[in-house]
């Protein structure tokens, strides 16, 4: 399944500074029944977002229209727990495209990468520096820059690198998944193919 091609980014970010988010808060477990990959996004922080009788909870960030965007500013260690690739399906059906944060657990960041989602490590100093400045201004814009390996917060200017395999970089610049990499890879396949048979 192809995703959003993933180049450079400028949103307004959602910002959650709560540490250890795991996938169990991200999508609960009640919610791992479909095998689609759609209609997940409705679910995601299921019982922080809504109360017992589905009604929004009016302190939670993401029912809070003050705030909107394609990028998720996360807490320290987020994604940890269970390994439930769910969760980052859920990230995406939201509409998030990158989440930001100063560490990810490794299986969560793998799912990630593996559905479009861009997971961007920054120090802490500068995570810090991203959620004050949404604080003062929640239209204040992030700039995620793929090519590049740079996320900048635009109101400042301040910039910081960041790591990505070379190989999912690839995979997030075209829009592909692991199959659509070697579906373009079709006709390089065949041809080693056919010169290994002589």
């Amino acid at each position: 399944m192809a995703y959003d091609k993933f180049t450079v980014l400028r949103s307004t970010a959602v910002p959650m500074p709560i540490e250890n988010v795991d996938t169990d808060q991200i999508i609960p477990a009640r919610f791992l029944k479909a095998t689609e990959r759609k209609g997940f996004g409705d679910n995601l922080f299921r019982d922080w977002r809504y109360n017992s009788d589905d009604t929004p909870k009016k302190d939670f960030v993401l029912n809070n229209p003050i705030y909107s965007g394609k990028i998720l500013v996360g807490g320290k260690n987020f994604g940890s727990g269970s390994s439930r690739e769910h969760a980052a399906w859920a990230i995406y059906d939201y509409g998030f495209r990158c989440v930001v944060s100063s560490f990810f657990a490794d299986i969560f960041k793998g799912n990630s990468l593996n559905v479009g989602i861009l997971p961007v490590t920054v120090s802490e100093g500068f995570l810090d520096k991203i959620f004050k400045a949404i604080e003062a201004d929640p239209k204040t814009e992030l700039e995620v820059n793929l090519p590049e390996q740079t996320v900048t917060l635009l109101a400042t200017g301040e910039s910081e690198q960041f790591d990505i395999n070379g190989y999912k970089k690839h995979n997030l610049t075209n829009g592909y998944d692991d199959i659509d990499y070697l579906q373009a890879m079709k006709s390089d396949i065949t041809a080693f193919a056919e010169k290994s048979l002589y």
